[in-house]
C-alpha cells in the first residue's frame, strides 16, 4: 500500500511539475508582452497603447475584416465539408482516401507558391467582387481544409453514422433533415473543433494577405510594428486573448448543450415507459 501510495504521489508530482514547466513557458511571453506594451517613460507604467487600439481607424478596419473573415471562413467551410464528408461516409465510402487526399494537399503547398498560382485568378475576382479584403475567404477555406476535416472526419468516425441516418429516413425524413437533425447534432463537438481551428489560422494568417495586398488584421500589426512597436505588441496581445477567450467559450457552451440535447432526447422515452 505505502508503494502504490508512493507511486501515486510521484506520479502526481511529475504531472504537476510538467504542467507548471509548459504553463511557464507559454505566459512568460504573454508576461513579456504586456510589459513591453505597457512600458512609458521613466520606468513608468501606461496603457496608451491599449488606448490605441480603439482609435487606430486602419487597425479597427483591419481588426473587423478579419473577423468577419473568420466567420464567413467558417460558414464556408462547414457548409462545403459537412454535406460532402456526410454524402461520402454514407453513399461514397470508396472515394473516402480521395476527398481526404484533396483536402490535406494544401499542407504540402508552400504559402508563396499557392499565392504565385491564385494571383491570376484573384485578379478576376477583383474584377467581379471589388477589392475588399473579404475575397480572401476563398483562400481561407482551402488553408483550413486540412485542420477542418480531420476534426470534422473524427467526429463523422466516432458515431454510426449509417445507422442513424437509415432509421430516419425509415422514420420520412429527408436528407437535409438527416443532415441538420441526426448528423450535425451528433457531430457539434467536432463542428465546434473545426469552427475554433479555422478561427485562429485566419486571425494569426499573414503571408497570403500580404502578398495579395489586403489589409487585414496581421498585415497592419506588420506595418504598425515599425512605427509604433508598443501598439502592435498590445494589439498581438488582445488578439492572443481574444482567441483564448473564445476557445473557453465554446468548451464551455458544448458540453451544456450537448447535455441539454441528451436530457430533452430521455425525457420523452421516460414519459412513455411510464405511460
Amino acid at each position: 500500500m505505502r508503494r502504490g501510495a508512493g507511486r501515486t504521489v510521484g506520479r502526481s508530482a511529475a504531472r504537476w511539475t510538467i504542467l507548471g514547466v509548459t504553463g511557464i513557458y507559454l505566459v512568460l511571453p504573454l508576461v513579456a508582452m504586456v510589459e513591453f506594451s505597457t512600458r512609458g517613460a521613466g520606468e513608468t507604467r501606461t496603457l496608451e497603447a491599449w488606448r490605441a487600439i480603439g482609435t487606430d481607424d486602419d487597425l479597427v478596419a483591419a481588426i473587423l475584416a478579419s473577423v468577419e473573415l473568420a466567420l464567413l471562413t467558417v460558414v464556408g467551410m462547414l457548409v462545403l465539408l459537412v454535406p460532402t464528408m456526410t454524402w461520402v461516409h454514407l453513399r461514397l465510402p470508396r472515394v473516402r482516401r480521395l476527398v481526404e487526399f484533396i483536402c490535406l494537399l494544401p499542407l504540402t503547398i508552400p504559402a508563396i507558391v499557392l499565392v504565385v498560382g491564385i494571383a491570376p485568378i484573384y485578379a478576376w475576382v477583383t474584377y467581379f467582387f471589388g477589392d475588399s479584403p473579404l475575397t480572401l475567404t476563398f483562400v481561407y477555406i482551402i488553408l483550413v481544409l486540412p485542420f477542418a476535416y480531420r476534426a470534422i472526419d473524427a467526429g463523422l468516425g466516432a458515431i454510426d453514422i449509417v445507422t442513424l441516418a437509415e432509421a430516419a429516413r425509415s422514420l420520412g425524413s429527408s436528407w437535409p433533415q438527416v443532415l441538420t437533425r441526426v448528423v450535425i447534432p451528433n457531430i457539434r463537438g467536432a463542428i465546434i473543433s473545426a469552427s475554433v481551428v479555422s478561427v485562429a489560422l485566419v486571425l494569426g494568417e499573414f503571408t497570403i494577405a500580404s502578398l495579395l495586398n489586403f489589409d487585414t488584421m496581421q498585415v497592419v500589426i506588420n506595418l504598425l510594428g515599425k512605427r509604433d512597436a508598443a501598439l502592435a505588441v498590445a494589439v498581438s496581445v488582445a488578439a492572443l486573448l481574444f482567441a483564448f477567450v473564445l476557445l473557453l467559450v465554446l468548451a464551455y457552451v458544448a458540453p451544456r448543450r450537448r447535455a441539454r440535447v441528451v436530457e430533452e432526447s430521455t425525457v420523452p422515452a421516460v414519459s412513455t415507459v411510464e405511460g
